[in-house]
């Protein structure tokens, strides 16, 4: 019985390492937005977020207003956009190397 036990804890521990190292080397268009405005996510204060696969994470690497004011009408708290990214998924948050957001076509 120890032994099933051990084993469902080690199989456990190596699928959420698994997920959570979750790379992406190859650009990758995903959602991104304000995580506290459009996501849902809990914060402190206006903070850059991607969605992956119907998953939120905060983003490290780069920063909200390095991408336009975040407060206009197309700005990150009021709209989701499209941006290319590559980087990591570490735990819970995006580590990005790039992130080059996909303008309006309007």
């Amino acid at each position: 019985m120890k032994n099933i036990i051990l084993a469902t804890f080690l199989f456990i521990g190596i699928a959420v390492q698994a997920q959570s190292k979750k790379k992406f080397d190859k650009p990758t268009v995903v959602e991104a937005s304000c995580g506290e405005c459009q996501f849902g996510m809990k914060g402190k204060s206006c903070d850059l977020a991607v969605r992956i696969d119907g998953k939120s994470y905060f983003v490290d690497g780069t920063k909200i207003d390095q991408h336009g004011d975040a407060h206009a009408k197309d700005g990150f708290c009021n709209a989701i956009r499209k941006a290319t990214v590559t980087g990591k998924i570490e735990g819970n948050r995006f580590k990005a190397t790039s992130f080059t957001l996909i303008e309006d076509k309007k």
